[in-house]
């Protein structure tokens, strides 16, 4: 007994190398954010003239300057970006748990050769799909539109494959025979059984893929042209590149980029008692 406790505690017990490593990487992602933040509460002057991490004494006037660039339009792109990271990410995350839920528990021909296919889309980058999907949806006449940003971020390859590995791993076949057994549809298997047996599953996918759409440029870039349809990514890329005839706005970039990713950290911190909550009766279970 004694023995293994000892064995027990030394493997719990965090090696100095690996504490070291955490501290770094958490440095290197802090670091940037630090700097958004001060850099965000500094005039047009003190943002090139002061200490890069000095703060100012500008924030409160630099957000009233992005709250009324143009009526307010930044605000707009904040919500059209909610929007597509929202709608698109919850309806994303459904087709990602429908798709994984089909590939791994049915047994169809061709199933080995559509989940490598599937692979295969996990490893081509967005950008490359962006040109071809816009010459699609110039034909449909969808451009310049809220479904040319939303119907792409429907189907996202590396959430239906997280989707069916959390499946296999957590879906028993016995639960779902059982409730076949019953006389359970399989609409009704998937809804009362299925789905609430993947919500840690689910939770990670939608805040991968509310991150990923939040944090699209390319796609919006490419597909819209009118500026109150865009996101916040492009409308602040935008106030960066006016042009030689108007000056690039830093701080109005930078602020707005401030306040883009405050909706990111309270998603974060909202769902992170999910995992939480998982994590620990996952730790009873076994």
């Amino acid at each position: 007994m004694s023995t293994t406790t000892t064995v027990k505690t030394a493997r719990e017990r965090p090696s100095t190398a690996g504490t070291a490593i955490l501290v770094v990487g958490a440095v290197y992602c802090l670091v940037p954010v630090v700097w958004v933040l001060m850099a965000s509460s500094k005039s047009a002057g003190e943002l090139f003239n002061s200490f890069t991490y000095a703060p100012g004494t500008s924030l409160f006037s630099n957000i009233a300057d992005v709250s009324g660039y143009r009526d307010g339009l930044f605000w707009r792109w904040m919500l059209n970006t909610a929007l597509y990271a929202g709608v698109g990410s919850a309806l994303s995350t459904l087709v990602s748990a429908m798709a994984g839920y089909a590939m791994a528990k049915y047994r169809f021909r061709g199933r080995t050769v559509l989940f490598n296919i599937l692979l295969a889309g996990v490893l081509v980058p967005g950008v490359v799909l962006a040109v071809p999907q816009y010459l699609l949806f110039a034909k449909l006449g969808l451009t310049n539109t809220y479904w040319a940003v939303l119907l792409p971020s429907l189907i996202s390859p590396y959430g239906i494959y997280l989707a069916r590995i959390y499946v296999s791993a957590s879906v028993p076949d016995e639960v779902i025979e059982a409730a076949r057994t019953d006389g359970a549809k399989d609409v009704r298997v998937f809804r009362s059984v299925v789905l609430p047996m993947m919500v840690p599953g689910l939770v990670t996918i939608f805040l991968f893929q509310f991150v990923a759409i939040w944090n699209n440029f390319m796609l919006p870039f490419v597909m819209l042209g009118d500026d109150k349809l865009f996101p916040v990514t492009v409308g602040l890329s935008g106030l960066l590149n006016q042009g030689a005839q108007q000056p690039a706005l830093y701080t109005l970039v930078i602020t707005g980029a401030l306040l883009s990713i405050l909706p990111l950290l309270a998603l974060f911190l909202l769902l992170q008692r999910f995992w939480q909550v998982d994590l620990a009766a996952g730790a009873v279970k076994n």
